[in-house]
């Protein structure tokens, strides 16, 4: 099991800080939002001098119901070696739904959505595992997602489901402590109990980040400091094993690098201590500080056969899981039903399928359409800044019953398409704006009789005033 000590999150807007940041051993890049053949300087400079760099990807949808993409795939280990991973990891999440199993178009969510904990979608998930694990250059650990609602007739604990997946497939755990948390909240499920339910042996390494409480319903923000719940989770693991890595997650509203390196502190601290009693972010700095300066006190003393039976421990390779039949058609052809009857009642408008609490589910609606209106203000900052105030509802409306299909830039594409179609924004110096915008973005002109044809006729008669 590879070592990696403390960690941050990568991300372009706190790069400066992060390479300012002391005791940082290691950095996790989003996947998907890395060129293999443009690494940022930023990054590349961090590698140079030793920082080693974990791709951690978003869109592959292990947990959905079709096999993962060979180009996504592809892309995945591309990354890995560009960046020379020492392991790669992914969500126990499916991300799209409908398509050939389901003779429906494909819809994507834009973001997470939890698998059903039953037989069949664990079967499909080791299958799915172990052909991602025979195409990637190296180990693939995943992670236990947040979730906002529950599905009906689950038949495996969280703890059982993870325990089984590493029996079965020998992959790693990337355990999100503050993950846990958030279930605990919105599904009534004790983190200390799945704690006591995995192979701690197989966790690769841990996440911890923020997020804040509204109407009852946890949100996984990645927007807020770490809460002292969280910390207390992480505790829980510590006291069960040492996690060979722990990283801080912060992916919006970035604070000062004080406030990153008093998160920091705070989570070298709940390790070093190994215990499951609160280490509070005010009382961390002393034991943080030993912990970065590898202060003997600060860590468990082993005698020297403790410590040759744990090194052993952690390096015994896991017991190569036995080959399994492949999943049968109809098992897949079922999970797919059920992930695109649920994804079709989150962003298509669908009637929500028996079982789910429809309050979850408009919770979760929403939660995915500031989601995906939030990654379309970084893929296409203009429109933001076009639109001022007004793009988010003009967002939400225009999502409402229009699940995205292909792609964020695509997606921005049609938003804009939209809002011209109805003749907005109302503002003409606007509408101009988002009209030139649109235009340098389309692409090559579509043939006189395709329905974009007539749309590119009316943007040309909006430049020309008419005329």
């Amino acid at each position: 099991m590879v070592r990696l000590g403390t960690g941050i999150g990568w991300r372009p807007e706190i790069a400066d800080d992060i390479a300012r940041l002391p005791g940082i051993d290691w950095v996790e890049v989003v996947a998907e939002n890395i060129c293999p053949d443009h690494v940022p300087d930023a990054l590349r400079l961090l590698r140079e001098r030793g920082t080693t760099v974990v791709p951690h990807g978003v869109s592959l949808g292990l947990g959905g119901a079709e096999r993962p993409e060979p180009g996504r795939l592809r892309a995945l280990a591309e990354r890995a070696e560009a960046l020379g991973s020492p392991l790669v990891t992914e969500h126990i999440a499916f991300v799209r739904a409908g398509g050939p199993l389901t003779a429906s178009p494909s819809i994507e969510a834009g973001h997470l959505l939890p698998v059903p904990r039953t037989r069949d979608a664990l079967d499909v998930l080791c299958e799915n595992v172990r052909i991602a694990q025979d195409a990637l250059p190296v180990p693939l650990a995943v992670e236990n997602i947040a979730a906002l609602i529950s599905w009906p007739g689950e038949e495996m604990t969280e703890g059982q489901f993870l325990a089984e997946l590493v029996e079965r497939t020998g992959v790693r755990l990337l355990i999100d402590v503050a993950n846990l948390h958030t279930n605990h909240v919105n599904r009534g499920e004790d983190p200390a109990k799945a704690l006591d339910e995995l192979p701690t042996s197989a966790i690769a390494y841990v996440h911890v980040a923020g997020g804040v409480e509204k109407d009852g319903v946890w949100h996984d923000s990645h927007a807020h400091p770490v809460t002292q719940p969280v910390l207390d989770v992480l505790a829980e693991l510590c006291a069960r094993t040492a996690p060979p890595g722990v990283l801080l997650e912060r992916d919006e509203d970035f604070p000062a690098a004080g406030e990153l390196a008093g998160e920091l502190d705070a989570i070298r601290a709940v390790t070093a201590a190994g215990t499951a009693e609160p280490v509070t972010a005010a009382g961390a700095a002393e034991a943080a500080t030993a912990a970065r300066t590898g202060d003997e006190a600060a860590a468990p003393v082993r005698t020297p056969g403790e410590a040759d039976e744990a090194d052993e421990a952690d390096e015994a390779a896991p017991e190569a899981p036995l080959p399994e039949a492949p999943v049968p058609d109809a098992v897949r052809e079922r999970l797919a039903l059920a992930q695109t009857a649920l994804l079709s009642a989150l962003v298509g408008g669908t009637p929500p399928p028996e079982g789910f609490d429809r309050r979850r589910l408009r919770v979760q609606s929403a939660a995915l359409t500031a989601k995906r209106a939030s990654v379309i203000a970084k893929v296409a900052p203009e429109l933001p800044e076009i639109l001022g105030t007004g793009y988010r509802p003009a967002f939400a409306r225009y999502a409402e019953g229009r699940p995205m299909t292909g792609g964020y830039r695509r997606d921005a594409l049609s938003f804009a398409e939209h809002l011209l179609a109805d003749g907005r924004p109302d503002d003409s110096a606007a509408r101009r704006r988002l009209t030139l915008w649109w235009q340098e973005r389309s692409g090559p002109a579509p043939l006189p009789s395709h329905p974009a044809a007539r749309f590119a006729r009316r943007v040309r008669l909006a430049l020309s005033g008419g005329r």
